[in-house]
Formats: C-alpha cells, structure tokens, sequence
C-alpha cells in the first residue's frame, strides 16, 4: 500500500514520522530551520522534541539520565547512560584518552545501577541494569562525542521502561526541551570504587518486558503493546531472542520462504533454511551480529580490525558518512582517506601501500579499508574487485557498508571481509527504531580469526523491545525495496531531462555505473536514494523549501524525506566538503512508497516553483 504524498510540513522540531513517540527523524521544514539548528539558534533548539538519535538524546533519556545525576552524582557532575559495564568502560576509555591529547585527563565515574520492579513478587528478570558514566560537566561534549560515534548508548524505550519502574514520586518525562545547552545533546581510567557490585552482563537484563509511561498524542503502553501484539505484527517482547534470531536469517539471506504465512515462524525452528542467497552459500545466522545501532556495527568492526589484525592505520576509502570518518581518526592510529572514492584514487592508494611497506617492511600498510557501496551522499561505488586485489596482496581487511545498496539490489559481500548495515534506514522503513548488523563472509582469509574474537567478545546489547519492533518493520523490507525502487529511477530520470536547471543528479544509474553493476543482483535496480546540486544555489534553497514530502535527517524511510545534507552534515566545514564534491547546496532525497505519479508531480512542481522564485528575485 503507497503512503501520501504530505500537503501540509508538520511543525517545525516535530517527529517524524508525526505522532510517534520513538522516531528516529526530526521536521526541519525550511532550509533556513537547518541552518537554525546547526548554528543552535534558539526559535530551532526550543522547538525540538525529536531527532536522529545519535544527535538528538530522546527526552526520556535525559529525564532518567538527570534522575541518574541526582542519584549518583557529585555536584557539578552530568551523566551519559550505557546498557553494559564493557560499553560504559569504552566510553570512559574515549574521554581518558581524547582529554589526555588536549592536556588534563578528565576525571570520570563509573556506577552501575540495578532498577527492578517495586512488585516483590516480579520476577529479578524483569531487572534492568544500567550503567552510568559521570563526568565534569564541562567535559560532556567528549561523552557526546562518544555516544555519537560509536551508537552505543540506551535506547529511548529503555530508557521509558527504567522510568516507569522507578518509584511513583519520579517525575516522567515531559514533551518540554532540556535546558541545556544545543551542543549537549545535539550534532555539535583506572578502577573506580562507586561501581557497585556486578549483578549480571548477559543480555537477558536487556529483556525485560517494557513498561512504558504514557506519552502525549499516543495510547498508553499497555494499549499500545496489546495491539502491536494482538492485531499488529509485532512477536511478544518475550520472544526477543526469536526475533533476533529472525532477523539474521534475514540478513544471512538462509530464509527460503518470506511469506506473511511464514512471518510468525522465520525465527523458529519449523523455518525452513537453505543456501544463503548473499553470493556466498556458507554464510549462515551465526555469521550475522546485531547492534543497537548501525554506526555502532561500524564502530565494533573497526574495533574487530584493531583486535585481531596487526595494529596500522585504516583506509578511508570515498567521502563517507560523517561518523564513519571521525571512528577511524578518533581510534587506533589514523587514517589514509581518500575522499574522491574514483578509479584514479586505487591507483593513489596503491602508491601509499607500497609507500609504507618499503619504509617498514616489518609492519603491514594497513589495517582495514572501510567503503560504502554506494557512498553517502554522492552514491558513488568503487571498483570492489581492484580493492580485493589489493586487500589480498597487502594482508589488510575489508569493510563495505551496504545500506544504501542494500542486499536486494547488490551482492558484495563476496569482496568484503566484514559486511556493516545500518537497519534503522530501509530495512525498517518505518523510521521509529534503530538497529545494525555487522555479517562475515566465511570465504574471507581471516574469518577463522574474526569469528573467534566475536565468539569471545560479542556482546548483545540490542534493547528487546528495539528487536521486536525492527523484526516487525522488516518483513516485507523485498517489496517495499522494489516499490521504492522503480520510483526512485522515475524521479531521477525526470530530474536528469532538467538538465538548464538541474546541475548534477548523484545516483548509481548515472554516477561510477560500471561498478554498481558489476555487483547488481539478477532482480536488483538502482536503489532509493539520490542528491541533487543546481546551477544556482537558490534554486537549491528555493526548490527543497518547496518540496511537499517530509523533511528531516535519516534515509531509508517508507516516505519520501529529504535534508540539505551538506548543510546539516558538514555546517562547519562546507569548504572541506566540497573539495570532494559534496557541494553546499546538495539536496539529498531518500524515496518512498508513494503514488509515482503523484510524486512525480510534487517534484516537477517544485521545481517550477524554485525557478520562478529565482525570477521573482532578478526582478
């Protein structure tokens, strides 16, 4: 079933989508509201009530994290909130070592916090274990800056759930902004004696049954859950591990049937299995690793490179999402990158490697080389086989991301060591939970190792409730996939006939396509993402302030949403960025579900719009 085109932007700092409590996306309507946000102005900031999560913190998690505060705290003291002890020692970790190259370790506390059920008869399973990182509150932008790159902090509805088991007096979040600072929670060690005694760090604590305390505009939990359980899709939070488990054979490609007669069962034992369909037919459900998030399933296998292959910089192969980039400067040894991502970039690389291998001849040129296919915003894609060559040659892994490809349209884990997705974008659709997978190719020449470390050290701190909802969003994700698709090539195509007004149109149909494929599964198509530059910068502004769809960050999402991405990616860099062709004016637009034909329309008036505008201001 197509969505609607939107007539009407929902307000400014709303959710999106509107009317949901746990979206991962933010209205940002104008081009004038993002750049509001990115400069902290406050008729944005105090307007905000949602937002990409790894930038935006979730106002229940600032409610429990200022409970946290007045718990534990010392006087002058914030906190960040993790799932685990092991996550909350990497983030302590972050801030020693970043703080110690800009002069005084920063001083950091670690607490673990065991909340369960005022019930005395409620099961100890029903527990939730947090664990509490406090810090001087001038250093929170290092903690912000580790909760925004590695994607590791607890989720909104954890967060809910240790606020409705807390005791009656605690006040429960408001739909009312913190105070704070903009850049406290937006884009911009030794032993420690107050940890307290470890109860538990399986993931089971991570699965108790949510309580979530009633938020405005939306039915009370227990109303909420019962439908989602009774006539939506959603399985029982209690059959957490059966969603998960389902949703690797998902993404292991080993489900031979997908049907919404065989939904119920895909996690089961009664699902039938056969050879995986990702281009490599050993890859099986236990070479599938889910995370809270999709950078943090970047973040762990940079962290998987650094622990099992001898220590070098990594290779920032094409201009990335801007995490991606700040992961491999801000631990181990650097980075080689090469923004341009293009054919004539291999042969540069090719240059370094043999570089460093003549001036150390002891030590291996690199570590892992870390590419999208294809990349985030301008859907370039490399030459994959070259890379492999290279990777073979000079002992280094590689590490593809996926998600905008996604595995209905493109087959690379073949080329890859480590495969990473981000399944908050269109392997959900529905833009209200975050998720990501990391998957090994059992082919690859360091699997053995790789797979012993992650039998070790892997540990599974994704929130149940989270599981359940993604494993609901990502049934249909073939279908909707296709549906996507086929009108993203119509708005491109219609987009690149515009040529007097439309500069460039960034999409694999037209950008790098020999590469793209190369690796095209036999039923795959180009995608649901592009960008798209004008000749003239108004046009730019004038033509997205004029689109009738939503707008907001993130991608992937059943609707149309679009974002000026340089403009909220890279506000404070635009001239860096743009040296690799990420232009100012850059519009990114991730296609949804609806009515091709209505769609088509919203587009092409918009831009008559944008250069009547343009007229209007020559006049």
């Amino acid at each position: 079933m197509a969505t609607s085109v939107i007539t009407q932007q929902i307000a400014l700092g709303s959710a999106v989508p509107p009317l949901t409590p746990h979206a991962i996306s933010v209205s940002l309507p104008t081009w004038e509201d993002n750049v509001g946000y990115e400069e902290g102005d406050k008729r944005v900031v105090d307007a905000m009530v949602s937002g990409y999560p790894r930038f935006f913190i979730h106002l229940s998690i600032r409610k429990l994290a200022r409970v946290c505060e007045q718990k534990f705290g010392l006087p002058g003291e914030q906190a960040m909130l993790f799932p685990t002890r092991k996550i909350a020692d990497s983030c302590r970790a972050f801030m020693f070592d970043r703080s110690s190259h800009q002069g005084t370790p920063v001083p950091v506390r670690l607490v673990q916090f065991i909340i369960s059920p005022e019930t005395p008869a409620a099961p100890s399973a029903n527990s939730i274990e947090l664990h509490i990182v406090l810090f001087p509150a001038d250093a929170f932008s290092l903690a912000k800056q580790f909760w925004q790159h590695a994607g590791l902090g607890i989720s909104s509805r954890l967060a809910e759930h240790c606020l409705a088991m807390l005791p009656a007096e605690t006040p429960q979040p408001t739909t009312t902004p913190s105070p704070f600072p903009r850049n406290h929670f937006m884009k911009r060690a030794s032993s420690n004696r107050h940890y307290a005694k470890s109860a538990s760090n399986s993931s089971s604590a991570l699965c108790a049954i949510p309580i979530q305390p009633p938020a405005a505009d939306v039915l009370d939990s227990d109303h909420a859950m019962y439908l989602e359980e009774r006539y939506g899709r959603n399985l029982p939070v209690e059959q957490a591990a059966t969603a998960k488990r389902a949703m690797r054979r998902r993404i292991a490609g080993v489900l031979v049937r997908e049907t919404p007669n065989d939904w119920a069962i895909a996690g089961s034992q009664e699902a039938e299995l056969g050879p995986s369909t990702r281009g490599i037919a050993e890859v099986s459900e236990d070479d599938v690793f889910l995370y809270p998030s999709g950078m943090a399933a970047i973040w762990s296998a940079h962290q998987l490179a650094l622990n099992t292959m001898p220590v070098a910089k990594s290779i920032c192969f094409g201009f990335p999402y801007t995490d991606t980039l700040k992961i491999l400067q801000k631990w181990g040894p650097g980075c080689h990158f090469l923004g341009h991502g293009l054919d004539k970039d291999i042969d540069e690389l090719e240059q370094i490697l043999e570089k460093e291998l003549a001036d150390h001849p002891d030590k291996p040129p690199a570590l892992a080389l870390f590419t999208e296919f294809p990349s985030n915003p301008l859907l370039r894609c490399a030459d994959l086989p070259r890379l492999r060559a290279l990777a073979d040659k000079f002992n280094f892994l590689i590490v593809i991301d996926e998600t905008i490809g996604n595995p209905i349209n493109v087959e690379v884990l073949p080329y890859a060591d480590v495969v990473v997705s981000s399944l908050s974008k269109v392997f959900s659709g529905d833009s209200n939970v975050m998720g990501g997978s990391l998957v090994l190719n059992p082919k690859g020449h360091h699997y053995s190792a790789l797979k012993n470390y992650l039998a070790a050290a892997y540990e599974d701190s994704y929130y149940c409730e989270d599981a359940t909802y993604m494993e609901r969003n990502s049934r249909d994700f073939a279908r909707r996939i296709r549906v996507i698709d086929i009108n993203t090539e119509a708005v491109c195509d219609f987009l690149k006939s515009q040529s007097s007004v439309v500069k460039t149109v960034f999409y694999p149909k037209f950008v790098t396509s020999e590469h793209y494929l190369r690796c095209k599964t036999p039923g795959g198509r180009f995608g649901g993402l592009f960008s798209v530059t004008f000749h003239d910068m108004r046009v730019s502004k004038a033509f997205f302030d004029a689109l009738p769809c939503h707008k907001g960050p993130s991608l992937g999402t059943n609707f149309t949403l679009a974002c000026p991405y340089t403009v909220l990616g890279h506000y404070l860099e635009l001239d860096w960025a743009a040296e690799y062709g990420v232009e100012e004016g850059l519009v990114r637009v991730s296609v949804g579900m609806e009515d091709q034909k209505v769609l088509l329309e919203g587009f092409e008036k918009a831009l008559k719009v944008a250069v009547e505008a343009v007229k209007d201001q020559c006049c």
